[in-house]
């Protein structure tokens, strides 16, 4: 009975998709929540930070919408400046750099679950120390993350000393004994 109850809370283990990990070695995809610091050489007035909305847009001065999401900082400055020669400057120079990241979530057996900060370089194991740490029932040897992979939400099994992404959940279970 013992082990049929153990293999019944494996059950809903999966393994993590080839994807969760790749996506880490690919360029940075703009989301809702993130803000970008646009330069428009020689153009005080459209140079300013801006927000990516919760439908994965940029509102920018002159053109409008501009779509953001799922787009590399690279991308933007394309679509910015290809938009701003369609009669307004001739040839605009435009640097999209990210100002601030959309925050990752930390729940389950931590001291403080919420919403954090993303900051580059940010492992699991440092999400949960800024959550408050473990909790003494916390399972502290792996930890499921959600993530948005090309518009797919997946969750996966990793380990602490994973990286983490800008808007992934963390979620850190109750050991078994």
């Amino acid at each position: 009975m013992f082990a049929v109850s153990m293999l019944a809370g494996c059950s809903s283990y999966r393994p993590t998709p080839a994807a969760f990990h790749e996506v880490l070695d690919q360029p940075y995809r703009l989301g809702a929540g993130d803000r970008v610091r646009v330069t428009v050489f020689e153009q005080d007035g459209l140079t300013n930070t801006y927000s990516v909305d919760q439908s994965g847009y940029l509102s920018f001065p002159l053109v409008g919408a501009i779509p953001a999401r799922g787009h590399t900082a690279q991308q933007m400055e394309k679509e910015i400046a290809d938009k701003l020669r369609q009669g307004y400057l001739r040839d605009p120079d435009v640097s999209v750099e990210i100002d601030r990241y959309r925050p990752i979530f930390v729940m389950g057996e931590v001291g403080a679950a919420g919403q954090y900060s993303y900051v580059p370089g940010l492992t699991v194991q440092k999400a949960i120390a800024i959550a408050g740490g473990f909790t003494p029932r916390a399972n502290q040897e792996s930890v499921d993350i959600t993530r948005d992979i090309n518009g797919k939400v997946m969750t996966g099994r990793v380990v602490t000393s994973d990286p983490l992404l800008p808007g992934d959940t963390v979620y850190v279970r109750e050991r078994l004994f």
